[in-house]
């Protein structure tokens, strides 16, 4: 995705956060609220333009997983329509930036191993689970 433009969130305080991630190396920024996230590019689906946002992760293997929960809201956020239409995308964890790809998780004993993990970094998961009647969508970012 390099030579691409790339524009943070319009939410002000995840463009801070992004901002503050990117500009340290993940020093200032790895880590919010006790948890740890990444800064996630994706490709915007109807631009083309780097779309960025910064998320939780956990951990699978080799693998690094998101939530796509959008705080339970009843559709799913940009971010995740984005990488299911372009499934290669970057993403930063502290100083090392890399390209991924981007796989929506459908086996059904590993999404609740991993949605049990997800919940266990941060509880707010389950609740947002509560609050919509979509299957929130488990992501795994496998460095390519």
């Amino acid at each position: 995705m390099s030579g691409r433009e790339v524009l943070d969130s319009p939410t002000e305080w995840v463009a801070d956060h992004i901002h503050r991630y990117v500009k340290s190396a993940g020093e200032d920024g790895d880590m919010w609220r006790g948890v740890p996230t990444l800064p996630l590019t994706t490709v915007g689906r109807k631009t083309g333009l780097g779309r960025r946002t910064a998320l939780i992760y956990g951990t699978d293997g080799d693998d690094y997983i998101v939530v796509a929960s959008k705080g339970g809201h009843p559709t799913h956020p940009l971010w995740f329509e984005n990488l299911v239409v372009e499934p290669i995308v970057d993403v930063q964890v502290g100083s090392e930036v890399f390209s991924a790809r981007a796989s929506v998780i459908s086996d059904e004993s590993r999404y609740q191993k991993l949605w049990v993990q997800m919940v266990g970094i941060w509880p707010g998961f389950d609740e947002y689970k509560t609050k919509t009647t979509r299957v929130i969508p488990l992501v795994a970012l496998t460095p390519q």
